[in-house]
């Protein structure tokens, strides 16, 4: 009993008491950009650090604002908004987690939430920043839609799915912006009509707004058009981080969907950026990028016309591996992996006027063609970058190919596809392509200078002396 208690007696002789010890800190501000009202936000936290060769107490640990703000605490285990005999062994840490629930604020103007963490330590007072931007939102949970039209009023958050029914119309307003919950998806079995602009964009995304969150795919399932939706049109839209970005047409049910696709980018996706069956797709001026496996896959025949675009797929994730599927696949069959059953289509029609295709791999085109069905498919003036094995020489097929080369792109691996000054496609696209779609995703025209550019995008040099005499 005696060792125990002069054992006791010299960890209290340890406690340091002085003024001048002072905490330190992993950040001085818990920040939390942007959460939703109503809903909890993720947890972050801050390290709490002894620096010293004793042990200090810190005598409380608070909220500034107590119960009021939103906030709440998690002292090394004890959930609580004020704690108090915290002690840290030398040179030792705790963790404070956080967490902040915002109530709703009428509006559609993201707001601010402020407080601090306040610990106290032989009477001097030091505290952490905590600050939360929350915003409105309108919940959509498993809904069946009608005509109606979305605003921008303020953001929509898909739970499980929303579905446009038979013959109704979703109209969605420039600028509106809709997050989707983990595992959520659209479904069309209606029309859906996508009017952003080019300053005002239509985006589908996943809820999750932390910047690690931003470029990461599989966060929610995606857009469905299934056969017998028709008069569907996507402009200046994004669409990003889900499996499948937008599937055109469904191959269990009968006929075929339709889509006009202008000024969208669509990328970031585990599986496809789109993935068409036995459907109808005019595209103009799309980007598709930096998917897992397939940017575009076309199958099961249909009727296809994608001009200016650019099809790019740089992806790289180390936890999933290189990927070893093509950038786009073209084929009239599809093949059920679980039965092994062809289903035959008829290739209409798969035109590529102006388009580039091309990414990290040394082949990004695969072309797949049973002779049970129609095999109608040209890249007219297109770069694409194909393996040594690939013959390009049938002009039914193939014209004006610039192949392999380095289209230039200006940072590909973050998602610009804007052109170099050096680019090898500039001023070699097809005018007849350019007329048809003058401007390009960024609204610069196409008939300005030299030549049309291949792709998405109009690369626009700028002259030197008139730069001079505007300063």
């Amino acid at each position: 009993m005696v060792l125990v208690y002069l054992f006791a007696s010299c960890e209290k002789e340890n406690i340091n008491s002085s003024n001048d010890a002072l905490l330190r800190f992993s950040t001085d501000t818990v920040a939390f950009d942007t959460i939703f009202t109503s809903i909890g936000s993720p947890t972050r936290n801050v390290r709490v650090v002894n620096p010293t060769n004793s042990t200090l107490v810190i005598s409380s640990i608070k909220l500034a604002g107590g119960n009021k703000s939103g906030f709440r605490l998690n002292v090394n285990g004890e959930v609580a908004n004020d704690v108090y005999d915290v002690e840290i062994p030398p040179n030792d840490s705790i963790f404070v987690f956080v967490e902040v629930t915002l109530g709703e604020n009428g509006g559609n103007i993201p707001m601010v939430a402020e407080d601090s963490i306040v610990f106290s330590v032989n009477g001097i007072m030091q505290d952490v920043n905590l600050i939360a931007w929350g915003q409105d939102f309108k919940r959509i949970n498993s809904k069946v839609i009608g005509t109606t039209t979305w605003t921008n009023e303020k953001p929509y958050l898909v739970y499980n799915y929303a579905y446009v029914d038979s013959g109704a119309v979703l109209t969605i307003e420039p600028g509106t912006i809709i997050y989707f919950h983990d595992g959520a998806g659209f479904y069309v079995k209606g029309s859906l009509d996508v009017q952003g602009t080019n300053d005002e964009p239509v985006v589908f995304q996943g809820d999750r707004l932390e910047s690690m969150y931003g470029d990461l795919p599989d966060q929610w399932s995606g857009i469905i058009l299934f056969s017998g939706s028709h008069n569907n049109r996507f402009e200046h839209a994004v669409i990003k981080n889900a499996n499948i970005g937008l599937q055109v047409g469904t191959i269990e049910h009968e006929g075929y969907a339709s889509v006009d696709l202008a000024d969208t980018r669509i990328e970031n996706m585990s599986w496809a950026g789109i993935w068409a069956m036995k459907s109808k797709i005019l595209a103009s001026n799309c980007v598709i990028s930096n998917v897992r496996y397939y940017n575009t896959a076309l199958l099961l025949g249909g009727d296809y016309q994608f001009y200016h675009s650019t099809f790019a797929n740089y992806y790289n994730a180390l936890s999933t591996g290189i990927r070893n599927t093509e950038t786009l696949i073209v084929s009239n069959y599809l093949v059920d992996s679980k039965t092994d059953m062809r289903y035959v289509g008829n290739m209409t029609q798969a035109t590529f006027g102006n388009c580039i295709v091309t990414g990290n791999r040394s082949n990004e085109l695969l072309v797949r063609m049973d002779k049970k069905g129609e095999a109608n498919y040209l890249f007219d003036n297109c770069l694409l970058q194909l393996s040594d094995t690939i013959d390009i020489d049938n002009n039914s097929h193939y014209l004006g190919i610039l192949r392999n080369a380095d289209p230039r792109f200006i940072d590909p691996y973050n998602g610009n596809f804007q052109l170099d000054t050096l680019s090898s496609v500039k001023d070699i696209g097809k005018l007849s392509y350019a007329k048809m779609f003058p401007n390009d995703f960024l609204g610069e025209s196409r008939l300005d200078d030299a030549g049309p550019d291949l792709g998405a995008y109009e690369r626009i040099e700028k002259d030197p002396q008139k730069t001079a005499d505007s300063k």
